[in-house]
């Protein structure tokens, strides 16, 4: 019984704050080309993610496409944060970059040249390096992931007009 109540009382807190899902992308073309290579792993998640969450078809053929997604660049960076009295590094900064460009089918660019850039602290210890590079693996695994996701949102607010074509 109190179970019952603690459920009830928490799903109408969690309605009275505004929380919902987010549910599927709306994204304004019907059909998208992801313009890069197909070993990128990035482009496999950018395509499993918009066939999962919006009604956007994504095709192989750039012509038929209504708008193409060229995805220009995906860079990994690791800079030093802080040093010990030591000299060893204590903390590192980890940095995901992801350029991205939008145009429509008749080459007219919808979304100039955009850069996301993500990153995260990692603290450091030479005694644990296999669990830290673990780590490291992880936290890009998490900032492409948040890219993806940036990336959907970006393409929902991408001009609706010229999908209508």
């Amino acid at each position: 019984m109190k179970r019952n109540l603690l459920l009830a009382t928490l799903v109408l807190l969690l309605n009275a704050c505004g929380f919902q899902l987010r549910g599927t992308a709306n994204l304004p073309y019907e059909t998208l080309h992801v313009a890069a290579p197909n070993t990128s792993a990035v482009a496999n998640e950018i395509r499993r993610s918009i066939a999962a969450s919006s009604k956007t078809r994504v095709i192989d053929n750039p012509k038929e496409a209504q708008a193409t997604l060229h995805l220009l660049g995906e860079t990994r960076e690791k800079l030093i944060l802080s040093l010990s009295g030591g000299g060893r590094v204590r903390e590192f900064q980890l940095r995901y970059r992801m350029t991205y460009r939008l145009m429509d089918k008749d080459n007219k660019e919808l979304r100039p040249t955009t850069q996301i850039l993500l990153h995260r602290d990692l603290s450091y210890n030479d005694a644990d390096t296999l669990s830290k590079e673990s780590e490291e693996a992880l936290l890009y695994r998490d900032m492409q992931t948040d890219a993806v996701s940036q990336l959907l949102r970006q393409l929902q607010a991408a001009p609706q007009n010229t999908a209508a074509r």
